[in-house]
């Protein structure tokens, strides 16, 4: 069900939306802000692109400071970027909390029109700060008890079969975990690993409880995880904290996907 759009584009509306006192502000926000970028994302690729994106808003922001109204496919060809990618680049900064969009609607025909965006002020201290999504430690890092120590077997030992991993979530995906099931045995281990991959996946529509990636993207991106994680393993990497390391592995997938047009487009 969409949300009732409720502002009407015009220069009081844009006005009302505006969210500095004067450009320097902006400026300095932006400023701001793309430090943030380069230390919370991981792919230098998609940090010039977030960072070219927050130039562009800003530089179309001064005569109502701190909102613009350009439509996406405008920004797309200003960035020389394709509409989905601009789309889901607008949704990484709203993760990040640094611009909102705000539905509008033309004043002739009463029809949807393009999204005003606001430039969030910057907080004190914002450049030294992770932002809210990436502030959230994932409570199983926290965890400390001896069962969910690193146990994966090596190729002389004996396999762990399914059954015997009793309890698992049915929140859990079969498929995941059948698969971890062949190297841990402890259904409180799967199920921790499954969170990882879970928390990973954010909600980016609050309103209508919209991931970013789908169940089915959400599970080939936790078996693609665990797989490198077990070759890691396997080839020497000393783990000390497998929930940890894992979650590096889970966030660092998903932020390379997240901007790939194809698998976005792929249903599975």
């Amino acid at each position: 069900m969409k949300k009732k759009i409720d502002v009407i584009a015009s220069v009081d509306s844009f006005h009302n939306l505006s969210t500095f006192d004067d450009i320097e502000d902006m400026n300095k926000t932006i400023r701001a802000y793309r430090d943030v970028v380069k230390t919370t994302v991981a792919r230098s690729d998609v940090q010039a692109r977030l960072i070219a994106l927050l130039e562009v808003l800003k530089r179309h922001s001064c005569k109502q400071i701190g909102v613009s109204y350009m439509s996406k496919n405008t920004i797309a060809d200003k960035l020389e970027l394709s509409y989905k990618t601009v789309q889901r680049l607008m949704k990484k900064l709203e993760e990040l909390g640094m611009i909102r969009q705000v539905p509008m609607k033309r004043k002739k025909d009463m029809l949807q029109t393009a999204n005003a965006i606001q430039i969030i002020p910057v907080k004190n201290d914002v450049s030294d700060k992770t932002p809210p999504e990436k502030s959230e430690k994932c409570p199983t890092i926290k965890t400390t008890s001896p069962s969910l120590k690193q146990n994966i077997i090596n190729n002389t030992r004996k396999v762990v079969s399914f059954s015997h991993a009793n309890f698992i979530a049915s929140w859990v995906p079969e498929s995941f975990a059948k698969l971890t099931s062949y190297f841990y045995q402890e259904s409180k281990t799967i199920n921790e690993l499954w969170k990882v991959v879970r928390q990973n996946n954010r909600i980016i529509n609050h309103v209508e409880g919209k991931r970013a990636f789908t169940e089915q993207q959400e599970l080939h991106i936790g078996v693609k995880a665990f797989k490198e994680l077990v070759m890691k393993i396997k080839a020497g990497k000393s783990v000390k904290n497998i929930f940890g390391y894992f979650n590096g592995i889970v966030n660092k997938i998903m932020d390379k996907l997240y901007f790939d047009d194809e698998f976005m487009s792929n249903q599975f």
